[in-house]
C-alpha cells in the first residue's frame, strides 16, 4: 500500500486520490476489492492483464 501509493501508476494515483479523502483502513478494503475486481475481470474474460489499461478501469 505504501510503495503504490507513491507510483507514477494510473492505480496508485487512483489511490492517493483515495487516500486524501477517506481513512487509511477503507483505502485498504477499497484497493483490495479494485484488485480482486481486475483479477476477476481477467480470469472471466480469459485475458492477459495488461497495466496500461488500469486507467480506464
Amino acid at each position: 500500500m505504501h510503495t503504490l501509493s507513491k507510483s507514477k501508476t494510473a492505480l496508485g494515483e487512483w489511490l492517493r486520490k483515495l487516500l486524501a479523502r477517506a481513512h487509511y483502513n477503507v483505502a485498504v478494503v477499497a484497493l483490495a476489492n479494485k484488485l480482486a475486481r481486475l483479477a476477476w475481470a481477467t480470469m472471466r474474460r480469459d485475458i492477459d492483464f495488461a497495466h496500461e489499461q488500469l486507467a480506464a478501469a
